[in-house]
Formats: structure tokens, sequence, C-alpha cells
């Protein structure tokens, strides 16, 4: 068998695949546009941490690589909110012992390259920027960006997973008939900064929680690091009242982060630096169709569906995209007609509704957290689904800790859930029986 494969793109979802598909028996080939990450120095302020879930440890560990993975990882147990008056809350995210993992997209990328050079049909190529993909001949073209010489490479199949940007994707887009493609930006981009260990390299704020700061029409969030700094990602409109551009001065940005987040302020003494020298990104959400092309092509992680980072599943859906085509690697016995067909009818939905989900757990993150009504909505509905595991599985729950619900399901069943919350919610002085027996007939009542 021993087909050829070339994946453009040796980012988190590439280089995943290339181990699952090297594990069967496939000769890979991985060009990557940029130099090797493991020896050039990263440049500061476009990281975001990453937030690696069930579904995104489910992908490491069908081929083994979780443990490895896991030196890298800090759990994060709930969210600790920090209101505008220096008060403070703590929320779990689900039950005892539930957390999501704050990984460094670098750290977990060049994890994930040296577990893939180490199978020994794997090879990268750095600094190979695709300029085509020829469908009919299955090939697909590079520049050196150092020499700039060209190279062609022929292939059995060619994987696009080379990020929200792809080349790859853009190739196919423009060379087939009745592509879809839809790409949204939304008001808000983001800037990255610091709180940096103390003296003796400890953690300044609670290790073992992702840290949010709410104020309605932006945030402020922090994730912790291995070195026990946190990197902080301030979510902004770039227009309006509070935005991007009103901050163009050091008084601007001291004034407004005072006034703010007054307790994060003391814990930063590099702000002003980090925020007039680090870049000021933009956030978009991708969605595209067709995915495959014929049984030789197709595009995987965010090169398929970017997007936004606040349900912290962008990892986690690319990595169960490779899950998922190894899976029908094995149900169709290497049949690429099928499993291309499969891959792209299954995953399509899910992608379509984790894209969706995570826009709105935006205005969940920045508006809501800081709400008692909101606070008190996720109170009943975490005691009723202790009460009833099998009746009522909290959203956040399906798509974060159920890597055996579709997105698409989640979906659906939240959606069912957040009407049967708002009537709940109506009832007369729900904040006094919030915990009787009344609201928990009630719900069961809806529920049926």
């Amino acid at each position: 068998m021993n087909k050829k494969v070339n994946i453009i793109g040796a980012g988190l979802v590439g280089s995943l695949l290339s181990i699952y598909l090297a594990k069967r028996g496939y000769k890979i080939n991985i060009f990557e546009r940029r130099p090797d990450m493991r020896k050039a120095a990263m440049s500061a302020g476009k990281s975001i941490n990453l937030a690696l879930s069930d579904r995104g440890w489910k992908g490491l560990e069908g081929v083994g690589i979780a443990d490895e993975i896991k030196k890298i990882a800090i759990p994060m147990y709930g969210r600790f909110i920090h209101h505008k008056d220096g008060s403070t809350a703590y929320q779990p995210y689900g039950k005892e012992g539930q957390a999501i993992y704050s990984v460094s997209r670098a750290e977990i990328n060049m994890r994930l390259m040296d577990l893939a050079e180490q199978q020994k049909n794997v090879t990268i190529h750095f600094n190979e920027k695709c300029i085509s993909v020829d469908k009919q001949n299955l090939s697909a073209e590079f520049e050196n960006t150092e020499t700039n010489t060209i190279s062609k490479h022929k292939s059995d199949l060619i994987f696009g997973s080379d990020g929200a940007f792809a080349a790859s994707r853009l190739n196919l887009q423009l060379t087939s008939d009745r592509f879809e493609y839809n790409q949204h930006y939304i008001e808000a981009g983001y800037k990255e900064l610091i709180i940096p260990p103390g003296p003796n390299g400890e953690f300044l704020i609670e290790k073992n929680a992702l840290h949010i700061w709410p104020r309605g029409s932006f945030m402020m969030i922090a994730l912790p690091n291995m070195d026990g700094n946190f990197t902080c990602t301030l979510f902004l409109p770039f227009e309006g009242e509070f935005s991007f551009e009103k901050l163009r001065t050091e008084e601007d940005i001291s004034t407004f982060f005072n006034e703010q987040f007054p307790d994060a302020v003391p814990l930063m003494p590099t702000l002003i630096d980090d925020f007039m020298n680090n870049p000021t990104s933009s956030l978009v959400t991708v969605k595209c169709y067709p995915w495959t092309f014929e049984d030789k092509i197709a595009l995987i992680g965010d090169a398929a569906h970017a997007v936004v980072p606040f349900y912290g599943q962008g990892m986690n859906c690319g990595f169960e995209d490779c899950v998922v085509l190894n899976e029908l690697i094995g149900k169709h016995n290497e049949d690429w007609n099928k499993i291309m067909n499969d891959y792209q009818e299954l995953r399509k939905p899910d992608a379509d509704a984790i894209a969706d989900l995570a826009i709105a757990n935006f205005v969940e993150m920045r508006d809501k957290t800081a709400d008692p009504k909101f606070l008190l909505q996720k109170k009943i509905e975490a005691r009723f689904s202790e009460k009833y595991p099998e009746k009522w599985i909290p959203l956040y729950s399906m798509v974060t800790y159920s890597p055996h619900i579709r997105y698409s399901t989640a979906m659906k069943e939240g959606q069912k859930q957040e009407l049967i919350m708002q009537k709940i919610m109506a009832m007369p002085e729900i904040d006094k029986k919030w915990d009787s027996e009344e609201v928990e007939k009630e719900i069961l009542k809806s529920i049926k």
C-alpha cells in the first residue's frame, strides 16, 4: 500500500494527522511555509494559549502521545471571575475533577512536530510556501522562501491543513465550480499581554483556573503557563466608546486599565510596553464547502473551519477531525472514495455548530459571567444535572467533556435546554426557591 501523502501545513492538526497516517503505513511529506519554530525565536503577541479538552485529549490518546503532552499542560478547573469592584467569584467548569488544560500553542506544536518526526515515514520541509494545487495531476507546487526555488511534489493524497488563511483552500476555491466560502470577522480584536511570575517564580493569581475580567462589550482573560506567568488576552472592539482606536497614548492605556482592571494592573509591570509593541489581531470565522475533492484531496482543521477562540475548541475540533478520519480509514478499509465522502458529511455540520457556539460564548463570557441571573440559571442547571445526569448534561459539558456527543447534537440540545430554562427563570421568586422540588418538577415536566 505505502501511499504517498502530501500535507500542506505543519501546524497542530497537520502534525497530528501525519502521525495518524504514518502509523497506518503512509509515507508523509509535510510542507510548512514558516521556518522551523523549534530553531527560530518566537515572536510575542500572537499565540493565544490554547485550552485542551476531552475531544483534543482523545485525538492525542489515539496515537499514544497524550502523556507526553500532559507534561506541558496545566489543568484549569473553573472560571475565576474578577469584578470591577475588586470582588471575585469562582465558577467550576464541570463535575469535581473535570478540567480544561492550558497549553502554549508553540509548545504543543513543537512537541507534535518532534513526535511526527519520530515516525520513520514522516518528513517535514520548512520554508516551503504553497503556490498551487493541481487537482488533475495530484501535485502541489511550493516556493522555498529562502532560495526562491520552485518545486513540484506528486502524491496519492493531499491534505490542506495550513490554517484559517489557507493557501491550499484558496487554490481549490479558485479552481472549483460552486465552491462556497464565507468569512466573518467579529467586531472585536485581541492583544496579548502578560502577568509575569512572582519574585520566586510563583503564580501571582490562582494557577488552576481560567481568569476572566468580564466588562460587557469587552473582556480580558488570563491562562497559566508552565513557567509561572499568565498569558493575558484583551478582547476589545476595534472602534467605539471602549475600543483599540481610543487607546493611542500611554496615558490612554494607563487610564483605561486602572479604571477597568484595577486588580490586574499591579501584576502587569510591562503593561504599557506590551500594549504598545504587541500586535492587535483580528478574529475570523471561516466556513466553506466542499471540504473534499474526489477521493484525493481534503481540507482539515482551520483550513476547513476556522472558529473564534471563545469556546476553546479550535484545536480540539481539528484534532477531532483526525480522530474521525482515522476511524473512517479503518471502517472503509482504505477506500478513500467512501472515507472522503463520510468525513465531509460527518464533520461539516459539527464544524458549523461549534463555530456558531463559539460566537455565542463570547457574549456569555464578556456579558453574562458577571450577571447574577445568569449565574443562578447555571446553578439550577448544575443541581438538576447532578440529580438527573441521564436527563440533562449542560451544554458546556456536552461540548467540553463529552467527545461521544457531536457538536451539532450538543447545539440542538443546548437550544432546547435554553427554552426550558427561560420558563424556569420566569417563575415568580425563582431566586428564593431555585433549589425547591417545585422547580425540579417543572423542569422534569418540560423535558417530557
